[in-house]
């Protein structure tokens, strides 16, 4: 049996605003436990919200960025449940009229292919605190500092085929938030949460299969672990002739494997009515236009500017332009090197292999962007060679100096002396006489890759830094004069 996986995320967006949705506590990430939960975020008697006006700028921006629909009148619900770290036994939230509507956005694959996802809607609330633990034997710790958080939540349709798929749409409504300045989106830290439902049906049905619901996946490469996992359990039950059962999931990164944590609930078990301490928000026209004019470069217009600017691939702009620091980084480097495909290149080449080494981001680069172009100005203007440069990149990461510095302190200037290189030349004709003599009994056709061997021991000789192309020309005008 062929069988198909249908996903559809909902990702938690930490907004970077300086205190809470409904309260003037401070957001800041990393502060002692509780140091940051103020009355109202206690939920002590007597207690008033008051909405942050910078989280409905943010969700505003987003709902523009996503071409989706702007709900002029948003309401806030209680979302009731009990959690120890939902003081208030109530989370409030959006249901019927969420702040952001209906829109879509095109995802981009590694296979080049491209489609739209459309997203259902995008709502405000308020995050709960966090449950601790580690440091409590046979007890758990509350932390309220992260209660009252505002969050976006966006919902999207079950549009997605695949792990791939599920992925490209993550990262894509990653670059978007960080792009927009709304949230820092960093995983590790809790700013971007994603939860995946996952079905599977058999290809041709039109019907959706029973959902399970992936809670609080932390990274991109955990999000296609935990789908591709999932979706073989539910194909494995159904061709036993077993059912799927609605609930909520865990994803464990060490045993790759989802748990059942609980039954799935239904809109009903929450018991949503309006908040009766909030007033519908209403935005006129003239906000919502204002907030567009405010709207930065966002990927995609990034992406087609670098094409038509640089002349890059499509991509290679779309990798460069997935991180707004990556794109800044590119732009930097090209301004001072006039050399965008060869800038490209080192980027998503040796640069991102040393950050994916580390496990750092491009703004922690232990190279920055004026050192990638010193030495991107050096193979340009043929002081090394493109195979040396890789040396001297890893000596300006280890902190070296800069690509001048280290071509003088180690001495890895390109030898391009026409005269230096024909006695280099020589000397390697004259001590490979079997290889020469196959050289000119060997076909036309089959002497270019021949002349490896005679490059490479020249290479050799010179410690790789005798002229790659001059090599070539005298090379094959000396082996030619033996024919």
């Amino acid at each position: 049996m062929e069988w198909e996986i249908v996903i559809g995320l909902e990702i938690h967006v930490q907004l970077s605003t300086q205190s809470k949705l409904f309260s003037g506590a401070s957001t800041r990430f990393g502060a002692a436990p509780n140091s940051q939960a103020c009355a109202v975020d206690l939920a002590m008697p007597g207690t008033l919200p008051v909405p942050n006006e910078e989280a409905f700028r943010y969700a505003v921006m987003f709902g523009l960025a996503m071409n989706a629909d702007i709900g002029k009148r948003s309401v806030f619900e209680r979302k009731n449940y009990f959690y120890p770290d939902l003081p208030k036994g109530y989370q409030t939230t959006q249901l019927e009229q969420p702040i952001v509507g209906a829109g879509e956005v095109e995802i981009h694959l590694e296979d080049g292919s491209s489609k739209k996802v459309r997203l259902h809607h995008a709502h405000l609330e308020e995050d709960a605190g966090k449950s601790l633990h580690e440091d409590f034997h046979g007890m758990s710790g509350i932390d309220l500092n992260r209660a009252g958080t505002p969050l976006i939540e966006i919902v999207s349709e079950p549009d997605m085929r695949s792990a791939a798929e599920a992925v490209a749409y993550l990262k894509k409504i990653h670059s978007i938030v960080t792009y927009l300045g709304i949230s820092d989106g960093d995983m590790s830290q809790g700013s971007l949460r994603c939860d995946a439902n996952v079905s599977v049906r058999l290809k041709g049905e039109e019907k959706l299969g029973t959902r399970t619901e992936l809670k609080n996946i932390n990274s991109f490469r955990f999000v296609e672990r935990a789908i591709k996992v999932e979706a073989e359990r539910q194909i494995d039950i159904l061709e036993d002739g077993g059912s799927i059962v609605q609930e909520t999931r865990l994803y464990d990164a060490d045993k790759n494997e989802t748990r059942s944590m609980r039954s799935k609930e239904v809109a009903n078990d929450y018991r949503y009515f309006p908040c009766p301490d909030l007033l519908p928000v209403v935005l006129t026209d003239n906000y919502v236009e204002q907030l567009r004019e405010l709207l930065p470069e966002l990927p995609d217009a990034k992406a087609e500017r670098f094409q038509s600017e640089y002349s890059l691939s499509a991509y290679d702009a779309d990798q460069l332009t997935q991180e707004r620091a990556s794109a800044d980084y590119f732009e930097t480097v090209c301004k001072s090197c006039g050399e965008p495909k060869l800038t490209a290149n080192w980027i998503t080449g040796e640069l991102a292999a040393l950050l994916n080494r580390q496990e750092i981001s491009i703004q922690e680069s232990p190279v920055s962007a004026q050192q990638l172009a010193g030495l991107i100005m050096r193979i340009k203007d043929n002081t090394i060679s493109s195979k040396i440069a890789k040396q001297v990149f890893e000596a300006i990461a280890q902190g070296e100096g800069s690509a001048d510095e280290v071509i003088e302190k180690r001495g890895l200037k390109q030898v391009s002396d026409t005269g230096a290189i024909e006695k280099m030349v020589e000397a390697v004709i004259a001590a490979s006489s079997a290889q020469v003599d196959n050289y000119c009994k060997a076909d036309e056709s089959k002497r270019p890759k021949m002349m490896g061997y005679f490059v490479g021991q020249i290479m050799k000789a010179s410690k790789g830094q005798a002229n790659p192309q001059m090599i070539n020309k005298i090379l094959k005008d000396k082996l030619d004069a033996l024919l």
